[in-house]
């Protein structure tokens, strides 16, 4: 295999979301499909997805490799844990930095990219971000396709839980969370 270019990371703007939307659709369909059926996979698209508040905030990040989008995902400062724009129940309230945890959300890596550090690349960008804004620690809802990097990243799981669908699907999801070290 050819060596590949390196990735660039940068904070993505309302005019990426074109292009975000379809690889994340794409994501979930692929790469959620070895561990939920594909009703769950489908039904998983009503709770996941871009929030473009964490762009409007300038806490989401776009990774390329050359001119392609190969993945993404960010942080928040706000209450919802995970969610894109359509999902019920976001709760937009800022969170207290000396007790509460940052959210790292809506996490995609291009099909075909996965473990190649995109994911990584961006938990270490969100994880230092956070902790510049003098968070202690951060959380996550893991899919059960993503959990297995944010255990290796030094998440630990809180508790299993589910989301339910409109359609009365429920959709297993671990709550992780990592203690930060001190901000640079």
């Amino acid at each position: 295999m050819p060596a590949e270019p390196p990735f660039t990371i940068r904070l993505a703007e309302a005019a990426d979301i074109a292009r975000l939307r379809p690889l994340m659709h794409a994501a979930i369909g692929e790469l959620l499909s070895p561990f939920l059926s594909p009703d769950m996979v489908e039904a998983s698209r009503e709770i996941m997805g871009l929030d473009s508040q964490l762009i409007a905030d300038g806490t989401y990040f776009v990774v390329s490799s050359g001119e392609q989008v190969v993945g993404c995902g960010g942080w928040s400062r706000r209450a919802t844990l995970f969610g894109g724009d359509h999902s019920v129940g976001r709760d937009a309230a800022l969170l207290d930095p000396a007790t509460e945890p940052a959210r790292v959300r809506a996490m995609y890596t291009r099909s075909g990219w996965e473990r190649r550090g995109i994911g990584r690349l961006v938990l270490a960008t969100c994880e230092a971000a956070a902790a510049a804004e003098q968070f202690r620690t951060c959380e996550l809802a893991a899919t059960l396709g993503g959990e297995p990097l944010y255990r290796a990243c030094g998440y630990r799981p809180v508790e299993a839980f589910e989301a339910e669908t409109s359609g009365g699907l429920r959709i297993p999801l671990i709550r992780m969370r990592k203690v930060l070290g001190p901000a640079p």
